[in-house]
């Protein structure tokens, strides 16, 4: 008894467009597909845009240790730029 079933789908559209006009509703059909359509459009320019360019990272290629296995410094603070 909680379900809609299709008839009763059916009456409340009959419903509205007894309410709204058969015009006023036609009217707001048509300006839902316009949406739709603008939406759908502005979606594939957006996927015509030119993708980012990417970013090249200068991260070493491998970390050199800070301290040897005793626990002493094998190299001081200083980053050297490769």
């Amino acid at each position: 008894m909680g379900s809609f079933s299709p008839i009763h789908l059916l009456v409340l559209a009959v419903v509205a467009i007894l309410l709204l006009g058969g015009g006023r509703f036609s009217n707001l059909m048509g300006d839902v597909a316009k949406g739709v359509k603008n939406f759908k459009k502005g979606m594939a320019e957006q996927d015509e845009d030119a993708p980012a360019k990417r970013l090249e990272s200068k991260a070493q290629s491998h970390a050199e240790p800070a301290f040897d296995r005793d626990g002493n410094k094998t190299r001081d603070g200083v980053r050297d730029e490769r």
